[in-house]
């Protein structure tokens, strides 16, 4: 298979939630196969921006592989990394909107979290080709704050490090009329979420030819 871009993902383990989340977006970025999305009116609509990339949380955004470095070295520094990052956890996750859309995000202490995706971005920044100027314009165009667009410059993508959020993405983004009635949507097809949410391994995933993302390999977190 030949990939157009990489991104180092959570893409949960856990069976229940992994299998919710790709049967709602209709994406099993695990297979790399399409599923029988729920039978609910408009998912389709609302989903069709996330599904390309499965159900995950992003540790490292996509990037194009830069030029002298292969996908063989990729997985071997991203076997490296995850050999010297412990696991991280936090207290659980919760269904909520981030930006407009549906997410779920991390409640208690992020610190882990935010260790792992900042080790992600900056140890494997070598195999980063820099970011078009059209991929920076479509990024300022969402309006960035100072800092914001100094972490794009350095690490092709402005909201990371300090600006990173974890999240889970359920949807594109809503109008706000509709948001409440697509919570109570989501929460009645997702399955009880634990009291404990655990990164224990980090996912290497490809956006295939055809734009949707599927799992070349996944690390476990042993450092």
């Amino acid at each position: 298979m030949t990939y157009t871009r990489f991104a180092i993902y959570d893409a949960p383990i856990d069976d229940a939630l992994a299998s919710c989340g790709a049967t709602w977006l209709g994406w099993d970025v695990r297979t790399g196969r399409a599923t029988r999305q729920a039978d609910v009116p408009g998912l389709n609509d609302i989903t069709m921006t996330p599904r390309k990339y499965g159900f995950h949380g992003t540790l490292k955004p996509p990037f194009r592989l830069s030029d002298g470095h292969t996908l063989d070295e990729l997985q071997a520094s991203a076997a490296d990394l995850a050999g010297r990052c412990a696991p991280a956890g936090c207290s659980g996750l919760q269904l909520t909107t981030l930006g407009g859309f549906l997410a779920l995000t991390p409640t208690g202490d992020l610190t882990g979290l935010e260790r792992v995706a900042s080790a992600c971005v900056r140890d494997l920044d070598t195999f980063r080709a820099p970011a078009s100027d059209a991929e920076l314009a479509r990024r300022r165009s969402a309006g960035l704050s100072a800092r914001q667009e100094a972490l794009m410059l350095a690490w092709g993508y402005p909201y990371v490090m300090e600006e990173f959020r974890f999240h889970l993405t359920l949807s594109g983004r809503l109008p706000e009329a509709d948001r409440t009635a697509w919570m109570n949507t989501a929460r009645t097809h997702l399955p009880p979420l634990a009291d404990r949410y655990e990164l224990g391994s980090i996912a290497l995933c490809g956006e295939r030819p055809d734009g949707r993302f599927e799992l070349i390999q996944r690390y476990a977190l042993t450092g």
